[in-house]
């Protein structure tokens, strides 16, 4: 497998970074006020008539119930992806009508926009980065990380990077504590974006107790909401968590190779790229922040003729589960059961341990 950092970056003309092709994204960063208004319609309405027939539905058999509250799930994570442009200010042109529409669908999606928003430009910026790891990313360690840690820092890790917990008790964490628990900091607006979500959230709940009761709300809205956060939380994973993908340290890093080959193209189905408002094409999005969801498609037509970048496909995407940590010798993702190959870097006392 190629590596990504090598020694001596020139050496290879295809790693070579090509300034050309942030000017070529560039061209396609300008939102489209009329598009971004048609899509908060047909991701809004669609999610909250969903809604209304799995209630509904419901009423008359949980079965019937199951196929609107899927769809409802899918349009959630449309509607987090407005979310998520209205962050990188990309949805519209009008900071303040992104900060209103970020926070109006941060609350459908129970996620607070300033707390996220900060959170996530530190991954764009650090994205690929060894040396700057933690903040808005799936916790990677490398083989000599791992094997140098105590044996419950293993422990831990390995819970950690079980799918299992990943992805069902992960949606679980996020919803019930990450999102909902602001500790040990001096932002302030950080404080009021994660109180101000929680109380216009809570302020849903007595409206739905005292109409459709508490009982029909949950049996609805979580569902739904889970079963988004899992879809979520496994696109995120396997366009940073793949075969090929790029990791540097320091000055070997470098942000055009991160975006271009740290982040995967998904290809997806077409009404999965709809329900996912286009965000396989992450190495575009990456590269440039700043272009709305409904234009990355076309611009990485425009881009593929300039620069190949890692393909993943829905069935090469779950090899991504068995992806653990990253080996920094041979520049390449590996599973906990390749760790046998490299106990000779051990220290002696690591092994009598």
């Amino acid at each position: 497998m190629q590596a990504h950092a090598s020694d001596n970056p020139q050496s290879d003309n295809t790693r070579r970074p090509d300034f050309t092709l942030p000017r070529i994204v560039g061209r396609f960063q300008k939102s489209d006020r009329a598009r971004s208004i048609w899509q908060l319609v047909d991701s809004l309405l669609p999610y909250f008539i969903l809604l209304v027939g799995t209630y509904f539905a419901l009423k008359i058999s949980f079965w019937l119930a199951v196929p609107p509250a899927i769809l409802a799930a899918g349009f959630l994570i449309r509607i987090f992806i407005i979310f998520h442009d209205c962050g990188h200010g990309s949805f519209f042109k009008s900071k303040r009508a992104n900060r209103f529409w970020g926070r109006i669908t941060g609350v459908l999606t129970f996620t607070p926009f300033y707390s996220w928003t900060k959170n996530h430009k530190i991954h764009h910026a650090t994205s690929g980065n060894l040396d700057k790891r933690g903040i808005g990313d799936v916790t990677t360690m490398t083989v000599d990380e791992y094997l140098s840690a105590s044996r419950s820092e293993r422990l831990k890790y390995r819970i950690y990077r079980n799918p299992f917990v990943m992805f069902l008790l992960g949606p679980l964490q996020i919803l019930l504590i990450q999102n909902r628990i602001k500790l040990m900091t001096s932002d302030r607006r950080d404080i009021i974006s994660v109180m101000g979500t929680n109380l216009a959230i809570a302020a849903i709940v007595v409206t739905a107790w005292l109409t459709v009761g508490i009982e029909y709300f949950l049996i609805v809205q979580f569902p739904v909401i889970f079963v988004g956060l899992i879809f979520g939380i496994w696109l995120f994973y396997v366009q940073h968590q793949f075969e090929g993908v790029y990791w540097a340290r320091g000055e070997n890093w470098d942000f055009v190779e991160a975006s271009l080959a740290g982040s995967s193209f998904y290809r997806l189905p077409k009404v999965l790229q709809f329900f996912s408002g286009s965000i396989g094409f992450h190495h575009i999005h990456h590269l440039n922040e700043r272009v709305p969801n409904y234009k990355l498609e076309i611009c990485h037509h425009a881009l593929e003729q300039k620069r190949e970048v890692p393909t993943v496909g829905f069935w090469r995407s779950l090899k991504a589960l068995n992806y653990r940590l990253w080996d920094e010798e041979n520049c390449e993702m590996i599973s906990f059961g390749k760790l046998k190959q490299y106990r000779h870097r051990r220290l002696p006392e690591q092994v009598q341990g």
